[in-house]
Order: C-alpha cells, then structure tokens, then sequence
C-alpha cells in the first residue's frame, strides 16, 4: 500500500523519537535552516530537468523539499509552538483569503488583476498583523512605514531578489514601458560602468571601487529587467548559462587530455579553437523542433498531434553512459556533462 503524508508525519515522529535517529534528534531550526535551502535550490534545478524530459528527478527532490517541511513540523511541535496540521490550515486559510474571485463574491477579468488584488489582500493582512502586535504592546514593524516591498526577503539570492523587487514595483505601475527602453538604459549603464571603471584607474581608492562595484550591480537590474519582460526568470537563466560553460570548458579539458597537454600548458588561442569545437558539436546535436508527419505542427513529446490528431513517431532519446542524461540525436559529446562517450538507446 502507498506510503500516505500521515505515514511521513508519522516517520518523522520516529526518527525524533528516544528510539528514533541519535542526528535527527540533535537537528534545530539552526541547525535545518542549511539543508533546507539546499533542498529548495535543488528542486529548483530539478525544474529544468523535469522539462527536459526528466520528471522523476523533480519528483524526488520535491520529496526531499517536504520532508524538511515536515521536519520543521516536528521540531516546532516539540517545541510547543505548532504542529504541521496548523501550517496545512495557515496556508489553506491564505489561499481561500487571496482568491476571493474563486471562493468569495468578487471578479477578475484576467492574471493582472488577479495579481494586483492579491498585492492589495497582502498588504491589509501585513496591516491588521501590525495592529495586532501593536494591541499587544510589541515593538518593532508596526512603528515602522510600510513598504510594498517589504515582503521581498533580503536573504533571497541576489538575482532572485531583484526580479521580486522589480516585480512588485511593476504591478504599480513603476516600469519601463517597452524592452527597448530597458536596452537604451542598459547602454547608459555601460557607458556608466566604462566611466567609473577609467576614474577608478586614475585613482585608486575605495571610493573608487564602491562605484564601480555600485555601476556593475546597476548593470544587472537591467539586466534582470530585461528577462521579467521576456517572462524567463533571472537565476534559472544563468543556470543554463553556467551548465553550457561546465560542458565546454569540460570539452577543452578531455581534448587536451587526449592530447596528452595539460590545460595549465595550453595556449589561449588552443583552448578558444576548443572552445568553438565544442558549441559546434553542441550544433550538431540539437534535433529539430519534433513535428507531425501529417500536418506539420509542432508536436512536442505527445503521441498524437494536437492540430490534427494523427500519431506521431517520437524520435528516440538516448542516455549518456557516463551521467545519465537522455536527450535526443546523435551528439558527439553529451550535452549534460560533455563526456565523449557511447550512448545506448
């Protein structure tokens, strides 16, 4: 019989227990407070492999995620503070609160004003909690002017921050109209960078480098901007963006390997040839955008064309030998982790 979330609560209750795990008792909200951010960056990741045909992969981290949330659980419990049938009530509560065009008697015509309700419902309830505590003589927020900001986390990753901050200035309307404003003030913020950069060279001081330091972070809100209009989020980007690097500069590694060259002994202009090597073979195992034989419509991974109806012959994926990445095509390389290595069907 499949193991249910009581079964889980029930696990965790074990595992703390005097009969349980000797390191899941020592474990606190301090303690926890890593592993659960590196859980969360995990399933993140894991997002982009479940897109990329690999769903067990976000399955199992969305597995780890939760079990952390029932770990808190446990531990608050223990402490006397709450248990985690009150966070499932908590976020029931907010949910049914923040859709009132669902559960109550308002409307929304579209996502905007559905976003824009929920800022509004958002920041009533931060108000009445602030009443709340201030009824109770606390100190602290509710002496403080409330910002619509304030619920962006400062300890969010520094892109991640960025893209909320933008994103919620947005919903008031304080935003750059078309993309290609955001470009014009990209250019302004080069040439803001170049020019901070030539005063620093003529005085080095550490006035200097917190302008320039200031000028490059400018730099990437725009940037950051930039991806909210084009809807792809920042960090998931330059995700993407760091993987591509890891398989080529893997790719100059192991051809210089082959060589019997170390890279330490490799020239520039060799490991940019490299380099270049490996975006072609990146090229060239690409497949084409799967379509209908019948249609022509793009298809995706589904079995029948959506257009037409007729089945579609799905090209097949292959698993590289050396890290377990399927993808589609013949590659040289894999473009996981840049192994030259056979693949098996």
């Amino acid at each position: 019989m499949p193991a249910t979330f009581d079964d889980l609560v029930a696990l965790m209750a074990r595992l703390r227990s005097p009969e349980g795990c000797p390191w899941d008792r020592e474990q606190t909200y301090a303690t926890l407070a890593p592993m659960l951010l590196e859980e969360a960056y995990e399933a993140f990741e894991a997002v982009e492999a479940a897109r990329e045909g690999r769903p067990e992969e976000l399955r199992d981290e969305l597995g780890d995620l939760l079990f952390q949330i029932v770990f808190y659980a446990q531990v608050a419990g223990e402490r006397g503070e709450f248990a985690v049938g009150d966070v499932i009530e908590a976020i029931h509560a907010k949910m049914v609160r923040r859709h009132p065009h669902v559960f109550g008697d308002e409307s929304a015509k579209d996502a905007e004003e559905v976003l824009r309700n929920w800022e509004a419902i958002k920041a009533e309830e931060k108000r009445a909690s602030a009443e709340n505590r201030s009824d109770k003589g606390e100190s602290g927020d509710a002496a403080k002017a409330e910002s619509l900001l304030d619920g962006v986390s400062t300890k969010a990753p520094a892109l991640m921050e960025a893209h909320q901050l933008s994103t919620k200035a947005a919903r008031v309307g304080f935003d750059w109209q078309r993309i290609e404003d955001i470009f014009n003030k990209l250019h302004e913020e080069i040439d803001e960078l170049r020019a901070a950069i030539n005063e620093h060279s003529k005085d080095d001081n550490e006035v200097g480098e917190t302008r320039v330091r200031e000028e490059i972070g400018d730099l990437l809100f725009v940037v950051v901007n930039i991806a909210r209009h084009l809807k792809a989020e920042p960090e998931a980007a330059l995700k993407l963006t760091n993987r591509k690097f890891r398989r080529r500069f893997r790719h100059i590694e192991e051809s210089l390997r082959a060589r019997e060259r170390s890279i330490e002994a490799a020239t520039l202009d060799e490991m940019e040839a490299l380099w270049q090597e490996a975006k072609m073979n990146e090229g060239e195992s690409a497949p084409a955008p799967p379509a209908c034989g019948a249609c022509g419509a793009k298809v995706g991974r589904a079995k029948f064309c959506p257009e037409c109806g007729a089945p579609v012959e799905l090209p097949a994926r292959r698993t590289c030998q050396s890290c377990g990445h399927k993808y589609e095509g013949r590659p040289k390389f894999c473009p996981e982790c840049g192994a030259e290595t056979p693949v098996l069907i």
